[in-house]
């Protein structure tokens, strides 16, 4: 392996909780109600996949762009809450001192891609970022990973991705790459089946697990 290629809620921040408690209160206050369970679906998946699903569902008045521009904001206004995921931060420097190509993929926007790795000081480590407003088909397509490859300039076969959702692991794997599934229990009940390794912490991996990602 080459490059490591992180997505980023629920794998580098441990945002989801924030994330389904703001697009829940959002689609309530427009006349929209799910359960979390069936909103569990959407993790990993675009903003606009998601909105456009729920405005037709719905019937809702703003627009699809209004609704995620308005949950963007609250987002931002939010961010102190987020928090690393427990043992990232040293994941990543093991890495970096390894030599290892680190990336960035996420559904997630530019703005805040750019705010949490500016708040826990990840520019100097991760190479290269791309969000899900710089691909026209977001996870589980494959796109991201493969624009995030070319950018590092490396073979898909060369990268290994972590991941915590169904739509991102299917994505990575679609795009010919290994998958590291992290099973974090506030992304809810995500089946990571098709991921090389499955983990619950990363302390439980070590360097040969990166080198020949099998088990």
């Amino acid at each position: 392996m080459k490059a490591i290629i992180f997505d980023m809620d629920g794998v580098i921040i441990d945002s989801e909780p924030l994330h389904t408690k703001l697009e829940l209160e959002l689609l309530e206050e427009f006349g929209g109600k799910i359960s979390k369970e069936e909103h569990d679906a959407f993790t990993g998946t675009t903003d606009y996949h998601m909105w456009s699903t729920f405005k037709d569902r719905f019937n809702l008045e703003p627009s699809v762009e209004e609704l995620i521009e308005i949950k963007k904001d609250r987002f931002i206004q939010n961010i102190h809450e987020v928090k690393l995921v427990d043992n990232f931060y040293e994941f990543m420097l093991k890495l970096y001192n390894e030599k290892y190509l680190l990336a960035l993929a996420s559904s997630n926007n530019r703005k805040s891609i750019n705010l949490v790795m500016d708040k826990f000081n990840l520019k100097k480590y991760i190479e290269y970022s791309i969000s899900g407003e710089e691909v026209v088909k977001g996870k589980p397509n494959p796109e991201i990973f493969l624009k995030a490859a070319e950018k590092l300039d490396v073979k898909p076969q060369e990268c290994l991705v972590v991941e915590d959702s169904s739509a991102g692991v299917i994505a990575a794997k679609s795009a010919g790459m290994k998958c590291i599934g992290f099973k974090n229990p506030n992304s809810g009940n995500q089946d990571l089946s098709k991921a090389d390794i499955i983990i619950e912490d990363f302390n439980e991996l070590n360097l040969d697990d990166i080198k020949s990602p099998n088990r």
